[in-house]
């Protein structure tokens, strides 16, 4: 399999990125990298959104923190655009 490119759209996802602390960008690279090598990813980390055109969810998970980055194809090239962080409740 030929390895994705991943690329950022505008600066939505690199300012996000940025702003978090060193765990965290680590998960988020290895999430990329896994994404951008594996041919057949787990639904756990890449997956299309239902009642999408093309719309998919890479998730990040980091202690109780999910973060959900959304991204899409383009050219063969994996675009990451908007995130969304959300806390897991534990109970």
């Amino acid at each position: 399999m030929k390895e994705r490119s991943v690329i950022a759209y505008k600066t939505y996802f690199l300012d996000f990125y940025e702003n978090q602390d060193d765990n965290v960008q680590r998960k988020i690279e290895w999430t990329l990298n896994l994404v951008r090598i594996t041919q057949y990813i787990p639904e756990k980390y890449f997956k299309h959104l239902e009642g999408t055109k093309g719309l998919y969810e890479i998730r990040v998970e980091v202690e109780s923190n999910i973060f959900r980055i959304f991204s899409f194809f383009d050219k063969g090239n994996l675009i990451v655009a908007e995130f969304k962080q959300q806390m897991q409740l534990l109970g």
